[in-house]
């Protein structure tokens, strides 16, 4: 009870908690748009969407009822796969240049001329995509 009162005490006054830290990029030809990011828990993740490929995506999951197989999410710990999502990408604040890389967490980002690659390095998953291709690790 003490916790909600501090935070009603805290919104009412007008104090601001941070927000968790969150990077918005793109890759230099503007075709791939990622977001890497904390949510509200503490677990880092990362999601990019390919907005023009030639590579056919998997079937859509059953329980998924909204877009589908152009969009990928890696969660810190969990192996990478396909996004089933309803929301647009965040604009992005930033291009990631070629041969360089971002960080939070345990999660990186390569951005590569033939490619983004962002991988987990505590458990080694990582997704690979491009206009010509993608890869679940």
């Amino acid at each position: 009870m003490k916790r909600l009162a501090v935070f009603a005490v805290a919104a009412a006054v007008g104090l601001a908690f941070p927000a968790p830290a969150q990077a918005e990029f793109q890759s230099p030809s503007t075709n791939i748009n990622c977001s890497l990011g904390e949510d509200l828990n503490g677990v880092v993740s990362v999601t990019c969407e390919v907005a023009q490929h030639s590579w056919v995506a998997p079937p859509r999951e059953p329980a998924c009822h909204v877009n589908w197989g152009s969009r990928f999410l890696l969660k810190q710990g969990l192996p990478a796969m396909f996004d089933c999502y309803g929301q647009a990408m965040p604009a992005p604040d930033q291009t990631l240049a070629y041969n360089t890389s971002i960080s939070q967490g345990t999660i990186t980002c390569y951005s590569k001329i033939t490619d983004i690659t962002c991988a987990d390095h505590y458990t080694g998953h990582y997704f690979r995509v491009s206009r010509d291709s993608y890869e679940l690790g």
